[in-house]
């Protein structure tokens, strides 16, 4: 009942552990915790600075707003020095870095310094905007909250962004411009889960902000209605709007770099002291200035309402043109995306003045809504997100136009004097240079776990008893041993669980099954490396096993993951690069499946073709597998597989008979027909994409060509195949009555032992031999071998079963004069991937009993030798 409850649990828990649904699940936290973090900065700046243009109407302002300043920017850089240096300036630069994988602390403790130390810049009344500061806050928490609950690189990355757009969204209450900033500055990816997570957690924050916040950004609620018009004879005075922004611009950009520059060569002051002298001497030019510039969101309204003359506003551009530069090249927390909308009303309000003078077409006020995005676009590079913000403030579709043409114009003329933007600029004085080069992550994420998963994997049955998988462990270098029943996958042992069972009281003789994890985490062949980190990040995890269905198709680790990356890194990547599939599948036929393996038939020749499926039948029937059989049409190699016309008629007669035959024995044959350039690319895709554990193949005895053992097919085969390789020269008889193994150890030897009994079974009555050939020194032979492999068969096999030790310099002689005494039907060898090859090569064993042998000859190779 246990087990059966955590059975439960654990699929719930996984089904709501999806990449997906956990991805929109994080989105809404990050959303809401964002949306209330720019919430409590907004109305903590508000109520400071009214309280500060309160005190200054009281007492005299020129002391009161010099002071608050040099108090609020002293202990705001004392907070930041001594707690978070990384909550310094804007925090925008901090945040593309961390999303161009800049190693940066990005954490809980940045966001609350940020938070409590904008508050006491923004309420002393700097210069400085909120909104750089919420983006911070936003990615810092998304990032915190990432590291609580572990997740893949790219994963944690998407939060971050969507932590940022909700920041975004919140400052400006505006969501789709929140998104698009993501999209267009910061991450620059427009994948499906990427736009999901940002839209999300913007909408949410947003909402938020809405519901609770002051709205101090949201023109169409604090401002009256302004009437807004668009001629077609404004158009020149927008352009030249656009190219002022644009140069303007350059130069905000320009001159806040020169700040920084001369605060860091000429002032040797401590931040404290920096952000307090700032804040003085920005208290002090406030008070020389009417009552409005007391209040930077007033000042800006004066501007859009229209209470200004052009006097107003271009004292307004100046003086908050070189108090933003001040102010930021002190390292004081803050934005600079709310000033430059500030800076850009204030440019629109010239150039609209200048205009409805000359033409008296429309008001200034449109001209100075255009210009904030004007001045944006200039700045930030991001004409989209621009013109998006703008709107989203006003909800004015009579300003799409104008806010189009600016924007682009001034984002053409910035781009042509620098494309960089004001973020770039800023990493890049700071010694960090981002370039768009293929990402780890991207390479991953084009590459599946059949890719590099280990095909052959060492397992343990849910039967055995605790003490055996003891035994197991000490006997192998791994730490993880997937468990099977019947074939499929039903749980997973570690070494913690080993370590567990004196805990747990258990007698070593208990089955595994009281000890494994069950519903272990699994991955499918063609899962992304990128969602295989991910769930090992998340449950903390060594391994996967991989799946298909429940059927245990491979394992892979995070060596195999970071072997990949090694490689890359390198430069060496064309072993793990996925490779274009040459063949091309025409014609498939699916049968019900067993999930206990696959035995892969090549059919070429029909003269072989009988025997080869009689081989794979009696296989199959032994080993409980699914017969997989196929034919491949060969093309020239100038054609495309997929666009080639071919004639299947034969094929489908060949493949038909297969079926028959294996609906005569009960077992499952799927067929396929590959159109292709190489046989052997067929067969290996095949092997790859089916799963295959056997592949029985034919050869018809000889090669013509040069430097080839068998033939290019089946040296391809032997040599890159990851299952095992049975290779079948038949004879013209086709009996199997009479079988010669010769012995000679290790894992060939051993597979060619285990696959007798079912290939013994063709004969009603076969007699079997094995030989094992040893020098002619060796007067006392060592014939344990022979005995173990004698009581191994003759338990497995209706027939008659004996050993002959043999003395003899050529083993190959040796084997085939015994095949000749015998009257062998057949020889069956065991050989591996590359000392078989490398022994052919030279005129050894297997070339001499393979090639001079008269009888049928069976070749073994396992894929683990």
């Amino acid at each position: 009942m246990f087990v059966k409850g955590k059975i439960f649990w654990l699929r719930l828990s996984r089904q709501l552990l999806r990449p997906k649904r956990l991805a929109f699940v994080e989105a809404c936290l990050i959303g809401l915790v964002s949306g209330l973090a720019a919430v409590l900065l907004g109305q903590a700046v508000d109520w400071a600075g009214a309280l500060r243009v309160h005190i200054s109407y009281r007492w005299p302002a020129y002391l009161v707003l010099p002071g608050i300043g040099l108090v609020g920017g002293i202990l705001a850089g004392w907070l930041v020095e001594r707690f978070a240096p990384e909550a310094s300036g804007s925090g925008m630069s901090e945040v593309k870095a961390v999303l161009a994988r800049v190693p940066m602390p990005l954490n809980l403790r940045i966001a609350l310094v940020k938070l409590v130390s904008a508050t006491l810049v923004l309420g002393s009344g700097m210069p400085l905007g909120r909104e750089g500061p919420t983006v911070q806050i936003g990615a810092a928490l998304a990032n915190q909250l990432s590291n609580w609950a572990p997740t893949s690189p790219e994963h944690r990355r998407q939060l971050i962004a969507a932590g940022a757009g909700a920041g975004l969204a919140a400052a400006f209450n505006a969501p789709i411009a929140g998104v698009l900033f993501v999209v267009e500055e910061l991450l620059q990816d427009v994948s499906g889960i990427t736009l999901g997570t940002a839209i999300l957690a913007s909408f949410i924050a947003s909402v938020i902000s809405r519901l609770y916040g002051t709205h101090s950004l949201d023109l169409n609620l604090n401002l009256a209605v302004t009437h807004t018009t668009f001629f077609a004879q404004e158009i020149p005075f927008y352009l030249i709007l656009g190219v002022l922004a644009g140069l303007l611009g350059i130069l905000f950009n320009k001159s806040v770099l020169a700040s920084l520059a001369l605060n860091r060569r000429l002032l040797s002051l401590s931040l404290p002291r920096r952000i307090g002298i700032v804040g003085l001497v920005s208290g002090g030019v406030i008070a020389l200035l009417p009552v409005a510039f007391r209040n930077n969101a007033g000042l800006r309204e004066i501007l859009l309402t229209g209470d200004a003359d052009w006097l107003f506003a271009a004292i307004a551009f100046l003086v908050q043109f070189t108090l933003i530069i001040l102010t930021y090249g002190s390292g004081a927390p803050g934005g600079l995306l709310v000033p430059t909308l500030g800076l850009g009303a204030a440019l629109g309000y010239l150039v609209g003045a200048t205009e409805h003078s000359l033409l008296g077409m429309s008001a200034a006020t449109t001209y100075a809504h255009v210009g904030m995005a004007a001045f944006f676009s200039a700045v930030s590079k991001v004409p989209i997100t621009a013109v998006v913000i703008v709107f989203e403030m006003t909800t004015d579709f009579n300003l799409v136009l104008p806010l189009m043409i600016v924007s682009v114009v001034a984002y053409l003329v910035a781009e042509k004097i620098d494309h960089r933007s004001l973020y770039d600029l800023l990493l890049e004085w700071k010694g960090i240079h981002i370039t768009k080069e293929p990402s780890t992550e991207g390479l991953l994420a084009q590459l599946s776990a059949a890719d590099v998963m280990q095909a052959r994997v060492e397992t343990l049955s849910s039967q055995m008893s605790i003490d055996e998988a003891v035994k197991a462990f000490s006997d192998s270098h791994h730490r993880n041993f997937p468990v099977l029943e019947k074939g499929r996958v039903v749980g997973i042992v570690t070494q913690k669980d080993l370590v567990s069972i004196a805990a747990q009281h258990l007698d070593t003789d208990t089955a595994i099954s009281q000890i494994m994890t069950p519903e272990p985490v699994t991955v499918s062949p063609t899962a992304t490396l990128a969602y295989v980190l991910q769930l090992l990040n998340r449950y903390n995890l060594s391994c996967l096993p991989v799946t298909e269905g429940r059927k245990l198709v491979g394992i892979i680790t995070r060596s195999d993951i970071i072997r990949v990356e090694a490689e890359r890194l390198s430069g060496n990547t064309q072993q793990v690069e996925p490779k274009s599939a040459p063949s091309y599948v025409i014609y498939q036929t699916r049968a019900p499946a067993t999930g206990k393996g696959r035995l892969l038939v090549p059919l070429s020749h029909p003269q072989t073709a009988q025997t080869l499926l009689d081989m794979a039948v009696a296989i199959a029937k032994a080993r409980n597998y699914e017969i997989e059989c196929l034919q491949v049409i060969i093309v020239p190699p100038n054609r495309v597989p997929s666009e080639t016309p071919v004639q299947i008629s034969k094929s489908l007669q060949l493949l038909q008979r297969a079926v028959l035959l294996g609906e005569d024995w009960r077992i499952p044959v799927h067929t396929q027909i590959r159109v292709a350039h190489n046989v052997a690319g067929a067969i290996l895709e095949t092997v790859k994409d089916r799963h295959i554990d056997l592949v029985l193949m034919g050869w018809k005895g000889t090669t013509l060509t040069p430097g080839k053992v068998f033939s290019r097919v089946v040296d391809t085969v032997i040599r890159q195949a990851a299952c095992d390789v049975v290779l079948a020269k038949l004879d013209e008889k086709r009996a199997f009555d009479r079988w010669l193994l010769p012995m000679a150890g290790g894992p060939n030897s051993s597979q060619a032992i285990q696959l007798l009994p079912a290939l013994a079974s063709l004969s009603k009555s076969p007699q079997i031999k094995l030989c094992q050939v040893f020098q002619p020194n060796e007067s006392i032979p060592d014939t344990g071998l022979l005995e173990n492999s004698v009581n191994f068969l003759q338990r497995r096999v209706k027939g008659n079963v004996m050993a002959t030790p043999v003395h003899a310099n050529s083993v190959a002689e040796a084997v085939l004069d015994c095949a000749k005494q015998n009257n062998s039907d057949v020889i069956i060898l065991g050989a591996s991937r590359e000392s078989l090859l490398q022994q052919v090569i030279q005129g050894n064993i297997p070339e001499n009993i393979y090639r001079k042998s008269n009888c049928t000859v069976i070749m073994v190779r396992s894929a683990t030798a």
